[in-house]
C-alpha cells in the first residue's frame, strides 16, 4: 500500500511587527496540528502567509481586482488547503484591516467546507470576544467550518507560570489543534453533505419524539 499523502496546512498571520505575537501564536497552533496528525501517521505539509508582506499586493487586488503574483500565490494555497489556521491582532475590539482585506480578496468560494482554526492576540484578554462576534461570522460567512475552540492570547498569556487555573494558553492551543487534526483527516471522505442524504422535515422529527398513540393538536 502506497504512503498516505500529506495534509496540507495553511497558516495565514496578520502579525504586523517583527518579531510578532500573532506569528508565534500561529506557529505554536500549526506545530501543535502537526504533532496531533502525526500520532495518527498523517504528514503534513505547513506553508505560512505573512499578510504583511502582501499588504501592498492585496491594497491593489482591492483597487485593480487583480492579485500581484506573490499574492495569488497565497491565494491559490488557501483555496487547496486541508486545513487553515487563520491568526489576528484585534484592534479597536476587531480583526485588523489587513487580515480582513485578504479574505475580502479571496475567491468566495475558496473556504467552502474548509476546516479553520482561529485565534487573535491582544494586550488585554478584554478583546477575547472579538473571536466570537468578529471572527466566527467572518469564517461562517464564507461558508469554512470553524473548530469549536478558539485561541486568544493576552499579553500575560505568554508569561505562563505553570499555575493550571491561570496558565491556559497551552491548554487551548493543544485543544483547538486537536479539533482542526480530526477535521482534516475526516475532510478527504467528504465535508459537504452526501447526495443520499435528505433532510427530514421538522414535523416528521417531532411525531418521532412524541409519544406512541399520542397525536398532534397543533
Amino acid at each position: 500500500m502506497s504512503a498516505r499523502q500529506p495534509l496540507r496546512l495553511v497558516v495565514v498571520s496578520a502579525g504586523l511587527s517583527v518579531p510578532s505575537s500573532t506569528r508565534l501564536l500561529a506557529d505554536r497552533l500549526a506545530e501543535a496540528v502537526r504533532r496531533q496528525l502525526a500520532e495518527d501517521g498523517r504528514g503534513a505539509e505547513v506553508q505560512v502567509v505573512e499578510l504583511r508582506e502582501l499588504a501592498a499586493d492585496i491594497a491593489n487586488n482591492l483597487v485593480t481586482g487583480f492579485p500581484g503574483r506573490d499574492l495569488a500565490r497565497a491565494q491559490e494555497a488557501v483555496a487547496a488547503a486541508d486545513g487553515l489556521i487563520a491568526v489576528t491582532p484585534v484592534f479597536s475590539a476587531s480583526y485588523s484591516g489587513l487580515f480582513k482585506s485578504f479574505f475580502d480578496v479571496l475567491d468566495k468560494d475558496a473556504l467552502t467546507g474548509k476546516p479553520v482554526l482561529a485565534a487573535a492576540t491582544g494586550g488585554t484578554a478584554r478583546h477575547s470576544l472579538a473571536l466570537e462576534y468578529a471572527l466566527r461570522p467572518l469564517f461562517a460567512y464564507l461558508r469554512a467550518i470553524v473548530v469549536p475552540t478558539t485561541v486568544f492570547a493576552a499579553s500575560e498569556d505568554w508569561g505562563g507560570n505553570g499555575d493550571p487555573l491561570t496558565d491556559t494558553l497551552p491548554t487551548r492551543i493543544a485543544r483547538a489543534a486537536g479539533e482542526l487534526a480530526e477535521l482534516m483527516r475526516g475532510k478527504q471522505v467528504g465535508s459537504a453533505r452526501r447526495a443520499d442524504d435528505t433532510l427530514v422535515p421538522f414535523e416528521q422529527q417531532l411525531a418521532a419524539l412524541r409519544p406512541a398513540g399520542e397525536e398532534s393538536h397543533d
